[in-house]
């Protein structure tokens, strides 16, 4: 008796077994991209930047004030993509140093495959001069020294493009990693998500039904929000800070 419940409960517990049936069905794969457009340069590298700007020798370093109208704003001319494959582009602005620069080009020179894909840059070597005084020197006595060299970045800047015969899921962790480095927000993008958002941005503005938009409120001065406004809140309507 003992034995034979034992077997009863043991059949309880064990899971009901599942016939399965194999058979064989069409299966539809997309045929994969043509890249025989596309041509590898000699050098698929990122080439180095100067750390400072060559100057002739008879002319001294140039001092420059801050400047932040070169951070501020969107920018209007280098903000699509040249290859119409992949890159970075930076959606606030900031500055780029040296260090950055090196970040970037030994990232791709480690992720990417030389025989068949190759990353260009967009960004101009670093040129505004940024002064700085030693420590513990007291108010007055001139401008300060030269501390380093950057290069200013506006929203919507391509930071650099990635192309070749390759496709985006295959560099997506490069530019990724390379984003969310650089010292202000950027973001990886293809040339169909670059396409997408401004769509989606033109549509949204062609079927909006709310009339009472930042622009709409900034012009007419509501509720007298031009007392704390600026000058560039009037000119983007609130869009880059």
């Amino acid at each position: 008796m003992f034995p034979r419940t034992i077997k009863l409960s043991i059949s309880l517990l064990r899971p009901e077994k599942l016939q399965l049936t194999l058979n064989s069905g069409i299966k539809y794969f997309p045929p994969p991209k043509n890249y025989d457009d596309i041509e590898i340069p000699e050098r698929p590298r990122l080439r180095i930047f100067d750390k400072v700007p060559l100057y002739p020798p008879n002319l001294k370093p140039p001092k420059m004030q801050k400047r932040l109208r070169y951070m501020r704003g969107p920018e209007t001319l280098h903000n699509t993509l040249q290859l119409k494959q992949y890159g970075v582009v930076a959606t606030g602005g900031g500055r780029l140093r040296h260090e950055h620069f090196e970040m970037v080009r030994l990232q791709v020179a480690r992720r990417i495959d030389m025989k068949r894909m190759f990353a260009i840059w967009r960004v101009d070597p670093p040129w505004q001069p940024v002064t700085k005084k030693g420590q513990g020197q007291r108010m007055g006595g001139g401008k300060g020294a030269i501390d380093h060299y950057v290069t200013p970045i506006k929203a919507g800047r391509i930071i650099f493009e990635v192309g070749g015969k390759c496709e985006y899921a295959e560099v997506y962790d490069l530019l990724r990693i390379v984003s969310e480095r650089l010292p202000f927000k950027a973001e990886p993008v293809s040339q169909e998500i670059m396409e997408k958002k401004a769509a989606d941005e033109k549509w949204k503005e062609e079927n909006n039904l709310n009339k009472y938009t930042m622009k709409y409120i900034i012009q007419n001065n509501m509720g007298g929000c031009h007392k704390f406004l600026s000058k560039y809140d009037h000119k983007w309507c609130g869009k880059y800070i």
